[in-house]
């Protein structure tokens, strides 16, 4: 079965709409017995039978939404985490090799448990918390304890990091972040004008009075130094700067040839030249 094929199937399931009546649809899927579970496996291995594979899935249906029973506690809709642990379920019948001797839920856990906490970890907040191997480990560690205890002691800590391989101060950070809560960026359109928002806590770009002037100060002084350098050049060098720098639209060294009756070459060198006198200038007022 492809990974297509696996979204055709969910297709065919459709969306779940009322839990309940999925549920109740679901535990009316016959329970296969080791054999049929075996026989029907061994069909769509070796004859890529989709109709057998269905078969797998619909018996186990009712297993995945015991597992995503136990995810209710993290604010996410029930419908939405069976609906993953389904294709984590469909994924496990894809790879499921009868021939190891293991029942295929002992196989799926894992691949439904994927699924879910993949859904978990994408949706629980706007951030994520958790990205790395060790820091997935950690979440659900914290969040289990968390239904039991407050701010974790300084012993707890150490415990939970010696026991997951991590540093106590992986615990605390991860301890932080369930603790917190998402804050809107902007202020939405329909709340109240008393809100701001921590977009409306960021300095404006050119909000430094010190630094406005400051820059306006270079600028001035800047333009001031390059009228003064430009003075000291003579006439054709002067005009040529201008008509090739400081218009609008430059002018070609062609043109300049034509204007001042000389060489391409000429032009070339009175401009590299006349640059060379500013950069001096400038450098060494």
């Amino acid at each position: 079965m492809s990974d297509l094929a696996i979204k055709n199937e969910i297709q065919l399931l459709g969306p779940i709409g009322s839990i309940e009546a999925y549920i109740s649809i679901v535990n009316q899927a016959p329970v296969l017995t080791k054999e049929e579970e075996h026989a029907l496996a061994v069909k769509f291995k070796e004859n890529n039978d989709l109709d057998a594979a269905r078969q797998l899935v619909l018996s186990q249906l009712r297993f995945v939404v015991h597992i995503a029973r136990t995810y209710s506690g993290y604010g996410l809709p029930l419908a939405d985490i069976i609906q993953e642990g389904n294709v984590g379920l469909m994924k496990a019948v894809k790879k499921f090799d009868p021939d190891k001797g293991v029942r295929l839920v002992t196989y799926a856990v894992h691949w439904i448990r994927a699924e879910i906490h993949e859904f978990v970890f994408d949706n629980w907040k706007i951030v994520k918390v958790a990205t790395t191997k060790a820091q997935r480990k950690l979440f659900f560690k914290l969040r289990n304890s968390k239904k039991k205890i407050g701010w974790l002691t300084n012993d707890e800590k150490s415990l939970i990091a010696n026991d997951l391989g991590v540093k106590t101060r992986d615990v605390e950070t991860m301890e932080q972040r369930l603790a917190s809560k998402d804050v809107l960026f902007d202020r939405p359109e329909d709340d109240s004008d008393s809100y701001v928002s921590p977009a409306g806590f960021l300095p404006a770009p050119n909000s430094d009075p010190s630094r406005l002037v400051e820059k306006e100060n270079w600028l001035e002084s800047n333009i001031e130094l390059l009228s003064e350098a430009m003075d000291n050049l003579d006439n054709r060098s002067k005009e040529v700067l201008k008509l090739r720098w400081l218009t609008e639209e430059k002018v070609t060294l062609k043109e300049l040839a034509k204007k001042f009756n000389v060489s391409l070459e000429r032009v070339r060198q009175i401009e590299e030249q006349a640059i060379l006198d500013l950069r001096e200038q400038l450098l060494n007022p």
